[in-house]
């Protein structure tokens, strides 16, 4: 039987939807901790951003998730080795290297995975690239993926074209996403906008409830 979806925005199914968190690392999210950007302190924009509304918001889509028993993964930037020799060449060029022993690679304590939640690391900026998230997510009968994290315009901005290229339906929240500058989060969302439902933590969160309504109910 073939199977007909006419709208991005489709309803989410119960045991086909997984909410998925892109790069939320002490490193990125914590000042100081950056050695790319020490000149972000707490009050640059960027981290204003990410402690005031994408922590909270991914905190409260969390909640809901796992309430209602949607798929919960995590992925993070980490090389598989110490040296970073598995690293693609762009992170090697830029340099972008966390060793898998650095603990400030790893989210923060209200975003870590819980129980069984899968975290995959990553040495590209998509995680389809250099990942087996697609392998993954099939085995899971995922069809619905909704994304949040940073950076809008850079990693979140591959996760969503890629997803969308390999037949998932892509929702994009974008009040729980970030970029360094406000023109360059409100730039990706429309640049990528036609890939993905692009709408916000509040929506998804009553979307994310009514499974977990219906799944007790069952």
């Amino acid at each position: 039987m073939t199977e007909t979806i006419t709208r991005r925005d489709a309803p989410y199914e119960s045991g086909r939807t997984a909410l998925l968190l892109v790069d939320m690392q002490r490193i990125w999210l914590e000042p100081g901790l950056d050695p790319a950007h020490p000149d972000r302190t707490a009050d640059h924009y960027f981290h204003r951003e990410t402690a005031g509304r994408v922590i909270p918001n991914q905190q409260r889509l969390l909640g809901s998730a796992r309430k209602a028993g949607v798929e919960v993964l995590h992925t993070i930037i980490r090389s598989l080795t110490e040296d970073g020799r598995d690293r693609s060449l762009d992170h090697k060029l830029t340099p972008i290297h966390i060793p898998p022993s650095l603990e400030e690679g790893l989210p923060p304590p209200e975003l870590a995975p819980v129980g069984d939640e899968i975290l995959l690391p990553k040495t590209s900026s998509g995680v389809f690239n250099s990942t087996n998230i697609d392998y993954l997510l099939k085995n899971l009968g995922i069809r619905y993926l909704v994304v949040a994290g940073i950076l809008t315009d850079q990693c979140v901005d591959m996760t969503v074209r890629d997803g969308a290229d390999k037949g998932y339906l892509v929702t994009c929240v974008s009040d729980a996403c970030a970029a360094p500058t406000p023109e360059r989060h409100g730039n990706a969302l429309k640049a990528f906008g036609g890939y993905c439902w692009v709408t916000d933590t509040e929506t998804v969160v009553s979307r994310f409830d009514a499974l977990g309504s219906v799944r007790g109910a069952a």
